[in-house]
């Protein structure tokens, strides 16, 4: 999937659709990133991307802009495209991954399987919304 693709999707869920927002990350390109999307017939609904971003207790990967267009919240197309990008994740060896999750959302990600990083909680210095860390494994280290 091409970055550019989620963009509009980034804009209109994660910056309250400002014309003058940056949803353009400067990995959004680079090797190791991963995005995933869910359609609904042409329109992507959901989106979430994953960057090479070492991060607390040894997570590699970081979720950014997992982003649900609210007409079609609560169906289950978020927890579908990250059971998909976890599988794959794990897939290639990634053992743990993390992000920075707006506290309105901790609950889906909660019932996701991720866990919060006790004292973690932080004011996002881009969107002034409060967040916090949440971490999951994905899975045992190779032996």
């Amino acid at each position: 999937m091409a970055p550019r693709e989620l963009y509009e999707l980034r804009r209109r869920v994660l910056r309250a659709g400002r014309a003058d927002a940056v949803v353009a990350h400067p990995a959004d390109d680079a090797i190791g990133t991963l995005h995933f999307a869910g359609r609904l017939g042409a329109q992507i609904v959901v989106s979430a991307s994953f960057f090479v971003a070492p991060g607390p207790r040894e997570a590699t990967h970081q979720l950014r802009y997992m982003a649900t267009e609210p007409a079609v919240q609560g169906r289950g197309f978020g927890r579908r495209v990250l059971v998909v990008a976890e599988t794959t994740l794990a897939s290639v060896g990634v053992r743990r991954v993390w992000a920075n999750a707006r506290d309105s959302a901790l609950g889906f990600y909660r019932a996701c399987g991720w866990s919060v990083l006790e004292g973690s909680e932080h004011l996002s210095a881009e969107t002034q919304i409060p967040h916090t860390v949440i971490l999951k494994d994905l899975g045992p280290a190779p032996s």
